[in-house]
């Protein structure tokens, strides 16, 4: 698919638990994003609240409620459909999900929920059910929590389902880094899908994040990456000639 794409990865950080300062923060990355021509921002793993296990339930929302109003207006109003990440609870007597909501260009809603936990997680989530695929330009878009993407079938059932496209919000560390980027770039060659990591900018929820937020070619091979940790944005343009990718900072509003 050679049709014109921007996708950006935006590698913020999370306030823990403090929902009004992380909104103005995902604002500031989705006007930034915006000027870019980016079509699909995806931000890390619960980036509105902070990985914060133990604030979770008293956080989590409906994906529907009227305090993300103002940044699914926002996304419709810069045109930039973005996906950020929330827990959530599908009703009030249902458990907490790490979600990923996908808030439209359109100014539709999409709810993506964490279909796999990491060790640990189980004591204030519980699993989620996945959620469809998005269409961005011509493209199918599979989205991911990290966990998730620790299962080759998670990313193989994204390809058969017709990705091109495979955009993962995460929490990794420096111990991490290492085997979960090979995993991600692997699916890339292995499924000639575009693989799209955002991961947190600093510290959360008492893990220390490496950053280096990345997008890899159908083939495997690397477009952009964060240099290391901060408030940054990896965009990757997709254009006649091939992919190119830029590094944009965004400073503290």
């Amino acid at each position: 698919n050679m049709t014109p794409l921007t996708i950006a990865a935006a590698q913020s950080i999370s306030v823990a638990g403090d929902l009004a300062t992380n909104i103005a923060l995902h604002q500031r990355f989705m006007l930034i994003a915006a000027e870019q021509g980016v079509q699909l921002l995806v931000f890390p793993e619960l980036s509105l609240t902070g990985y914060e296990r133990g604030l979770a339930a008293e956080l989590a929302i409906a994906p529907n409620a009227e305090v993300l109003q103002p940044l699914r207006d926002f996304a419709r109003e810069v045109g930039v459909t973005s996906v950020v990440g929330m827990p959530i609870r599908l009703s009030d007597d249902l458990p907490v999900l790490i979600g990923a909501l996908v808030l439209g260009a359109d100014g539709s809603l999409g709810v993506y929920s964490k279909q796999h936990l990491h060790p640990g997680e189980e004591v204030a989530f519980a699993p989620g059910t996945g959620g469809s695929m998005l269409t961005v330009g011509g493209d199918t878009v599979a989205l991911a929590v990290c966990a998730d993407f620790s299962h080759a079938s998670h990313a193989a059932a994204a390809a058969e389902q017709g990705a091109d496209l495979y955009a993962a919000g995460v929490l990794i560390t420096e111990n991490g880094y290492a085997p979960d980027t090979a995993l991600l770039q692997g699916y890339a060659s292995a499924h000639s899908m575009t693989v799209l990591m955002a991961n947190h900018g600093a510290a959360t929820g008492g893990w220390e994040s490496a950053g280096r937020s990345a997008i890899w070619a159908s083939d495997g091979s690397l477009i952009a990456a964060a240099p290391g940790t901060g408030n940054v944005m990896v965009v990757a343009r997709r254009e006649a000639a091939g992919w190119s990718g830029t590094v944009v900072d965004v400073a503290e509003a």
